[in-house]
Formats: C-alpha cells, structure tokens, sequence
C-alpha cells in the first residue's frame, strides 16, 4: 500500500512559492523494495506538482545496522544513478537518506539531486548517536550546504545535528530560507521525547525565520523503529501540516518564499560579541550553483 497523501489546499502554485513533499516512508530490509518505493513516490510526487521531495535518514536501507553495512560502494553508486536518473525523468528535485562510502570509511548521508538529474550534493551527518556507531559509522566535518532548489535556496541537516542550534543558523546566515530535516528519530517507547522533538524543529524555524520541512520514518505496529510526526513548519515556528505516528504520508505544502525573512538569523551579523563568530563561521559553507 502506498502512503496516503496530505496537503495544504493552496492550487494552484504561485509562482513564488516552492512545493514540497516530506515523504514518511517506512523502510524493510529488502534494499531493492525501498528502492522501488522511493522511485515510485517521485513518480506520485512529481503528478502532484511537486517540485522537491525528502525522504527519511537512511531511507534506502532503513536505519539497521546490518541492512546499512549490506550494500557495497558500487551498489551505493549505482542506486545513486538510478535515483538521479528518476528526478530526470519526473523532473523532479530529491534529497534522500542513504549510507555512504569512501575508501574504508562509512558515513550517514543525504544526497540531493535536482530536476535534470544532476547530484548536487552529498552530504555527511556530523554529530552521531549510538546508532550510528553500531554500524561504524564516522563523522562528517563540515557545515550543511546551501543550495538551489527552483527559485529556493536551500539546506539540509541529519537527525541528531537539529540538537545544534548553530548548524542550522550558519546554512541560513549564507543565504538557505528552507531547511530539510531528514530523520530515524527515537521510537514512541521513549515517549518522553515526542514533545521535545517537536519543539526543537518549531524552534530551529522561528528562531532563524526560515521554513522547516521534516521527513521522518514512521513507528511499527510493535512501537519500534521511529516515531512518524514528519511536518512542515512556518518561518514562525507554526506546523503547516504534520503527519501520524504509524502511518506512511506524504505531506504536500506551498512555502511563500517571501515568507523567509530570516531576519532572526540576520540579527546575529549585527550584533556583538558574536557577530565575528558568525562570519567566521560562514566561510565553511559551501554554497553550491
């Protein structure tokens, strides 16, 4: 069964406005199932006029360690073709979650490609948690990117790097007025958690004036794997849309762009003592063309 479909009623598209999708898709340990899927959303996506889709943190495997550590750097590679070669062909933008490899070294990444297919970035999940390190995972060092996504500049953070309030604000600082929030957040056992969560990603949106757009793996019927609650949120920190805990959903919002003031963020360039922190910060972002 294919994840039902939730959007805000704002048809058709301005053309100040960026479609997105935040994909809640549940991830089984059969690497060429998830594929299929992933593909066949961008397919669904792309006939909804959307012009960007997220997937969740690991979406092609799944966040198992075993299932992570199967795929070889070929098979990486090719996955990476394949999935480029589908925004092509639905003329569509993706960022999907998807381990990585790099001589003896694996990493947790999301790789962002863009409506002709060309792969604009790789990028590679910075602060890890324990189940990171189960499957050896290793760090990346640099900040999130900033890149173009039709008439958006945008960035994208990992799962636990939404805990550091200033790898968010330093993609912004270069000129990012959407984020995307790949996750395989805690599970609904940790119920401790869920509001947390929440608050953090309102937060990360009001505190820098820009939209949030979360895609994270939904709970199993047992209370493992995530927790769902994918949303899209405002440059005020207000939830556009966000979806169940256990249900697989796409959710379909219209960001106004002007809408993305990012004036909280701004404020930290004029203001001492931190102002030179900031710029001096901001020279290890790349901005990507």
């Amino acid at each position: 069964m294919l994840p039902k479909t939730k959007r805000t009623q704002r048809a058709p598209r301005r053309p100040s406005a960026l479609r997105v999708a935040a994909v809640q898709l549940r991830s089984v340990d059969d690497y060429d199932s998830n594929l299929e899927r992933i593909h066949s959303m961008l397919a669904r996506c792309a006939s909804e006029g959307v012009q960007v889709a997220a997937f969740p943190e690991c979406a092609v495997t799944g966040y198992d360690a075993k299932a992570i550590l199967r795929p070889t750097l070929r098979n990486l590679r090719q996955t990476e073709r394949e999935l480029a070669e589908a925004c092509r062909r639905h003329r569509i933008s993706a960022l999907v979650g998807i381990p990585w490899r790099s001589r003896d070294q694996i990493y947790n990444a999301v790789i962002v490609i863009d409506r002709n297919g060309r792969l604009i970035t790789r990028h590679l999940k910075v602060h890890l948690v324990g189940g990171d390190r189960s499957w050896g995972c290793k760090p990346g060092n640099t900040p999130s990117p900033v890149f173009p996504i039709g008439r958006a500049l945008c960035s994208v953070f990992i799962c636990h790097d939404s805990r550091y309030p200033e790898l968010c604000r330093l993609p912004v600082l270069a000129g990012a007025r959407v984020l995307f929030y790949i996750s395989h957040e805690a599970s609904l056992t940790k119920e401790w958690k869920m509001e947390p969560y929440r608050a953090q990603i309102q937060a990360r949106a009001a505190e820098n004036g820009v939209f949030v757009v979360h895609a994270n793996a939904p709970a199993n019927h047992d209370l493992s794997a995530s927790h769902g609650q994918s949303r899209i949120v405002d440059p005020n920190g207000n939830i556009i849309e966000e979806a169940s805990f256990f249900d697989e959903e796409v959710l379909i919002a219209d960001l106004e762009l002007p809408e993305a003031k990012a004036e909280n963020a701004l404020r930290s360039l004029d203001i001492p003592p931190l102002d030179q922190w900031w710029r001096d910060g901001m020279r290890h972002v790349r901005v990507l063309k």
